[in-house]
């Protein structure tokens, strides 16, 4: 009876938790959604920014307004940047990562060990490092679309991730492809791909969120202000006065916009994703 009883109280314990930890973390997009809305003055106002009073869009048109010349560049530059970068950087990382993942996890070929060691040994090592001889090495190619895009299309990251989701998969759904006629190419893109779905997912999901907030590289790399993505263009914009906080917030909120959009669109795959690693694990 006694665990019957505090059955409604755990429950309802958890869900307190749960809702405190959402509270949390859906705080600080509410306080940026409410004061792109808002007058400047009334942003950076503690408790009184979630307050939603004397709202209007002045902050979008005045920030898109600071934007029309080529001095400045164009929002719409920004954002296109930053969409063909992360658009080319996912789709084409989901091609090669899991291409080579599945070599690594089914083929048989010499050296397969090695490189899967020199797979795991990359995951650790950080972009920062490897930065500046990067730099100088394709210093020749600033101020380009592809040198946002080549340098990160193949991720031992992302390797990995599909590497573990192959080696996990039934090899029996594979052997019976083999023996009705179908190839490796056939057998990888027609069995293992559908069977996929939520490895690709979260994939997807991680790359798109690494690429779309990048800064780093294009610091590094970009100086043109036509081909500046959207993390850069307003580490600029928040630098420049007359300085608005309302403003920096519109920009914050058309930014952040498209990554809740990717998010929603996948979760369901990558929830699934975790589930069956936690599964496995």
């Amino acid at each position: 009876m006694t665990t019957r009883r505090s059955r409604p109280a755990r429950t309802a314990g958890s869900y307190l938790v749960l809702t405190v930890l959402a509270l949390v973390f859906v705080a600080p997009i509410a306080y940026l959604v409410i004061g792109s809305f808002k007058p400047s003055s009334e942003v950076i106002d503690g408790v009184g920014g979630f307050v939603p009073r004397d709202l209007s869009l002045d902050n979008y048109t005045g920030m898109l307004g600071r934007f029309a010349s080529p001095a400045t560049g164009y929002f719409a530059d920004f954002f296109f940047t930053s969409l063909l970068v992360t658009v080319c950087v996912v789709a084409f990382g989901l091609l090669v990562n899991s291409m080579a993942a599945y070599a690594l996890a089914r083929l048989q070929w010499v050296g397969r060990n090695a490189v899967m060691l020199g797979v795991v040994a990359l995951t650790i090592l950080p972009f920062e490092a490897i930065a500046v001889p990067l730099f100088y090495a394709l210093n020749d190619h600033r101020n380009t679309y592809y040198i946002q895009i080549l340098p990160f299309v193949a991720s031992a990251f992302s390797i990995y991730l599909f590497y573990s989701f192959f080696i996990g998969l039934p090899k029996e759904t594979e052997e019976a492809a083999r023996l009705d006629g179908a190839g490796v190419w056939r057998t990888y893109l027609q069995i293992i791909v559908p069977m996929s779905k939520p490895v690709f997912a979260t994939v997807a999901i991680l790359s798109f969120l690494t690429t779309w907030g990048s800064f780093l590289w294009p610091v590094m790399m970009i100086d043109q202000p036509q081909k500046r993505p959207l993390p850069l263009a307003i580490a600029v914009f928040q630098g420049q006065p007359p300085y608005d906080w309302g403003q920096i917030f519109a920009f914050g909120v058309l930014m952040v916009l498209p990554v809740l959009v990717v998010f929603l669109l996948f979760q369901r795959w990558f929830v699934q994703s975790l589930a069956s690693s936690g599964l496995k694990g």
